[in-house]
């Protein structure tokens, strides 16, 4: 094992990986772009063409397109599938966001970290296992996802078609750590609806603030204890109400993002808080709300930002763990990460087993100085070619 590691770390360039992140980082795809991902999705393409490594492009809504390359070693044995998302948020603020340079060791622009290093990581091993012949059994699939940041089109529509695996490592930082899921995600809106009255008749007025406040303590004392300690999360980031000081606020919108673990389901997290709204309601005739999910968080119909979950001894968990630990140096407990990923729709709509493995640091993203450590690039790749040969070659 230890020459088959030497052989691939020949054929894993460093200066190539930072090129193809400069590269990807340099075209735009965040969302005030035109068919936002499309000009990614076609320089992948163009790659593993020049690469021989079969690839296809293809459109998924309104321009927006995925990007799907495998490799075949031409003998019967698993498909493992790196899935990672073309698109990013926007700039917001970032100097020279698409315009990336390197400094002290670390290569900065809007999406470095998430996820266009870890895109340059997955092409590079595949590269690396045609060049050197190491996959001597199965298939790698590369599946170069649209809005994952959105709606998750790109991946359903990697769903709809029939591409599949045997298991899958979504891509996202993780600082080279096995994570094996991640939590489900939902988010509300809470429309509380008052009486808007003069001020100096606030008898005769409903608070609509007032009933927001009901709601928030009502969650600290009944939800939210159960929640955290059932490992899920409930954060009420926005609140807006009333018009002006001298009058009652007669509405109020609160919105609250909801974190859910694979022990419950998006119907009894949901049942939660209509539970918690009816109590409010049968307590307090005034109390009045109306709760429905944001549009930003509705994917197509038929699917939920689901949890995923992978027992850590699973093959795909076990086997990347042993290489990150062996290429990064450092061991590391296998947990869920913080945010929520596709590792969610290919987990439970696909059924296969799903870990979270890549370079880059997963506080960076969408931060304002966004950056990825360049000698993360090349341990990702390494790892994801020992892993795939590894994986794909056992009965």
């Amino acid at each position: 094992m230890e020459d088959l590691k030497e052989l691939l770390k020949k054929h894993i360039d460093e200066d190539l990986l930072i090129k193809l992140t400069k590269d990807l980082v340099s075209i735009e795809s965040h969302p005030l772009i035109p068919c936002q991902e499309t000009a990614c999705a076609e320089y992948i393409k163009d790659f593993f063409d020049k690469e021989g490594i079969p690839c296809y492009v293809k459109e998924v809504k309104d321009g927006r397109c995925n990007v799907v390359a495998t490799y075949d070693s031409g003998v019967p044995g698993r498909t493992i599938m790196f899935n990672g998302h073309t698109d990013t948020v926007k700039a917001d603020g970032m100097v020279d966001a698409f315009n990336p340079w390197i400094e002290d060791g670390k290569l900065y622009g809007r999406g470095t970290s998430d996820m266009k290093g870890p895109l340059a990581s997955i092409m590079v091993a595949m590269k690396a296992l045609k060049d050197t012949g190491a996959l001597k059994a199965g298939k790698v699939v590369f599946t170069g996802v649209a809005d994952e940041e959105q709606n998750s089109i790109g991946t359903i529509d990697i769903l709809e078609t029939g591409v599949t695996a045997d298991a899958a490592i979504v891509c996202e930082p993780s600082e080279l750590k096995v994570c094996n899921g991640n939590r489900g995600l939902e988010w509300f809106r809470f429309h509380f609806i008052g009486k808007a009255v003069h001020g100096g008749e606030q008898a005769k007025g409903i608070n609509a603030i007032k009933k927001a406040v009901d709601f928030i303590n009502a969650m600290e004392e009944k939800l939210i204890p159960d929640v955290f300690a059932r490992g899920g999360t409930v954060n009420y980031g926005v609140i807006h109400g009333g018009t002006q000081l001298s009058t009652v606020a007669g509405e109020c919108e609160l919105l609250v993002d909801r974190r859910y673990t694979q022990d419950e389901t998006y119907e009894s997290m949901y049942k939660e808080f209509t539970d918690l709204l009816d109590e409010l309601s049968a307590k307090d005739p005034k109390f009045h709300c109306e709760m429905e999910v944001l549009d930003v968080s509705v994917m197509k119909e038929g699917y939920v930002h689901e949890p995923a979950f992978t027992d850590e001894n699973d093959d795909i968990a076990r086997i990347t763990k042993k290489y990150c630990v062996e290429i990064n140096g450092e061991d590391h407990k296998v947990e869920l990460l913080k945010a929520w990923t596709d590792a969610g729709l290919l987990s439970t709509y696909a059924k296969m087993p799903v870990i979270i493995c890549g370079p880059g640091l997963m506080e960076n993203c969408h931060a304002l100085h966004e950056y990825i450590p360049v000698d993360h690039l090349p341990k990702a790749a390494l790892i994801y070619a020992l892993t795939a040969i590894e994986f794909c070659g056992k009965e």
